[in-house]
């Protein structure tokens, strides 16, 4: 395809129901949702029906879960790695303490006397660290996050902004990873790591958990008698497609979607894994300005479930995202306003480029009745570089959005 676009069709695809998940079963799905659904403040964020757009594109419908306001964090990210955090705590201090604390106990401050001596660390081109951060604060620990040289001033102020130290590294996301992973070990720190790999696969799949909140919720705000035909999903280590992928054939079985991996051009790790059909890490250092993508090593524990679980995985360029951040900010067919981040946008990008490439459309099986679903995972988690690619400010867009309710 050209301009930056590809799709391969994953012919290892073995799904409907029989994807070889560890860690991520029902049970463990609904304890996710029961603790995350118990935590001060928490709401559903809104499934946004783009139903100008669908007409406009010739489909049924058109679902846009929209992340921005998730605990007042700005993304999904705020699930994963707080759960992740909180579980962590669990299994550490019941070595010392005897017994299991509650979620709650631990926000209460009733174990601080051991968690004030854990120090929880993590690496993160932005949200992620967000996320951990604030679960350290809330269940009272000492937290250090790692982010990679290229990462924004305001997302860095944002995870201090929660009590974190942060630390920045000479290097990009992946060598980030690995460094924060070896300081963790040598200091004997906790390590709450979105990405997994071999022999560290327990706390991502504890965020991966947290993450089929936001699927658990789209399932209730659709109704069970009424599944997508398609999803489209960001890639960047796979975490979140793995997990949404999985929660969604465990209850839709033989009616689940065809699932869509979108990746950006940059930082296609989770698509070249699928050409050569092993975990495959880019040959240079990822870059895209999609900054919650920019991963050039797949998570091992998401590629088991991707590689029998995905039907196609797509490329999509980075100079797409302008245009898709304008659409949502001011929609031509009478849709709400949405203000949506850099990385949100991926699913919506692809599916704009299948609806106007027959070829494609026809590949992927988009029709006058298909209903599909985006992940609109963050808003502005950046407010200037939102101001920077669409021209407005933030704050602009959510005051024409709540004149237009």
């Amino acid at each position: 395809m050209a301009d930056g676009y590809n799709l391969h069709s994953n012919r290892q695809a073995s799904r409907r129901g029989r994807l070889p998940v560890s860690g991520l079963s029902p049970a463990e799905f609904e304890a996710a949702r029961e603790e995350i659904s118990s935590w001060p403040n928490y709401r559903p964020t809104p499934l946004v029906s783009l139903s100008g757009l669908a007409r406009a594109s010739e489909i049924a419908s058109l679902w846009y879960k929209d992340e921005g306001t998730r605990f007042g964090l700005g993304s999904f990210k705020a699930l994963g790695g707080a759960y992740a955090t909180g579980r962590l705590l669990q299994s550490k201090i019941a070595e010392n303490a005897g017994r299991v604390p509650s979620f709650a106990e631990l926000r209460s401050g009733m174990f601080r006397d051991f968690t004030r001596n854990m120090k929880i660390v993590t690496a993160t081109d932005g949200n992620h660290g967000r996320s951990v951060a604030w679960g350290a604060r809330m269940f009272h620990c000492p937290c250090v996050v790692y982010v990679p040289r290229l990462c924004s001033r305001n997302r860095e102020l944002a995870i201090a902004s929660y009590g974190a130290v942060v630390v920045r590294s000479t290097s990009g996301y992946d060598e980030t990873v690995n460094e924060c992973a070896h300081d963790a070990n040598e200091n004997g720190w906790l390590l709450v790591s979105d990405t997994s790999w071999d022999g560290y696969e327990q706390v991502p799949g504890w965020v991966m958990q947290g993450y089929t909140m936001m699927s658990s919720e789209v399932m209730e705000q659709l109704g069970p008698d009424a599944p997508p035909t398609h999803v489209f999903v960001q890639g960047g280590c796979g975490g979140l497609a793995a997990a949404v992928c999985a929660h969604f054939e465990s209850v839709w079985r033989a009616r689940a979607p065809r699932f869509i991996v979108v990746e950006p051009l940059g930082a296609a790790c989770l698509y070249a894994s699928a050409v050569a059909g092993e975990p495959t890490a880019l040959h240079e250092e990822s870059h895209t300005i999609m900054a919650g993508l920019d991963c050039g090593h797949v998570s091992a524990l998401a590629w088991k479930i991707l590689f029998h679980g995905a039907d196609f995985f797509m490329m999509i360029p980075d100079s797409t995202v302008p245009d898709c951040l304008r659409l949502l900010a001011f929609p031509p067919f009478g849709d709400a306003p949405i203000v949506s981040g850099e990385s949100a946008i991926a699913g919506l990008a692809a599916l704009l480029y299948a609806l106007r490439n027959s070829k494609v459309r026809s590949r992927l099986g988009l029709c006058s009745k298909s209903k599909v679903l985006l992940f609109g995972t963050e808003g502005d988690t950046d407010p200037d570089r939102y101001r920077e690619l669409t021209g407005v400010s933030a704050a602009d867009i959510r005051a024409r959005a709540a004149a237009f309710e």
